[in-house]
């Protein structure tokens, strides 16, 4: 039987949603791999919309369920109808939209919150000890919703997004102790969890 896993995404474009590259990717290497794959987001409204030729934010309101649907060709359901029995792993894409729509760190920092269906989905998949991917910035709400998981998180000027305070920019940073493709499991040797960083992804998929 076929592995089952939900894929959450957070929008559609680097600067205001999930990342393309990273989220097609994930749905590549999850076909390759013979999984049946459920793709979820939250149906809320976008911190901002970015307008990503010109790097800055526009007056428009845009949706993150119908953003993301542009991903997933319209085969996705609302976030609130995931339920943790029906699946054996979730996967999180990066993209500053992690960032700004599923938390507020992109403003908040570690003093952010994170999107009731995102910790809930994260804690369901927890409390059945069941895998969790987290690529690049998302391994940030794992840091934020399991107590004694901690990440190693850096910063970077990055002009291609000028919009983002300095908080929200990043680079997200192997740490030297090795541990470059899970979250210390020292901390918690029960927490099951793999953040994928944008340097081992690129690796990794080639």
């Amino acid at each position: 039987m076929s592995k089952r896993v939900a894929v959450v995404l957070a929008g559609c474009g680097v600067f205001d949603g999930s990342e393309i590259h990273e989220a097609s990717a994930v749905l590549v290497h999850l076909s390759r791999g013979g999984a049946t794959v459920k793709i979820f987001a939250p149906n809320i409204d976008q911190m901002h919309v970015v307008d990503h030729l010109k790097g800055a934010p526009t007056e428009e309101k845009r949706n993150v369920l119908v953003e993301s649907a542009r991903l997933a060709r319209g085969d996705i359901q609302d976030l609130s109808q995931l339920d943790v029995n029906e699946m054996d792993a979730v996967i999180f894409p990066g993209g500053f939209g992690v960032a700004k729509n599923l938390c507020t760190w992109a403003v908040e920092g570690k003093d952010c919150s994170v999107n009731g269906q995102v910790r809930s989905t994260l804690e369901s998949f927890r409390n059945q000890n069941k895998p969790i991917g987290l690529c690049c910035i998302s391994p940030v709400l794992a840091a934020k919703v399991f107590p004694g998981c901690e990440v190693t998180v850096g910063h970077k000027q990055d002009d291609r997004s000028p919009d983002v305070p300095v908080i929200g920019r990043l680079l997200v940073q192997i740490p030297k102790s090795g541990h470059c493709w899970a979250l210390s499991k020292d901390l918690n040797p029960n927490f099951n969890c793999m953040p994928l960083w944008i340097k081992a992804f690129a690796k990794y998929c080639n």
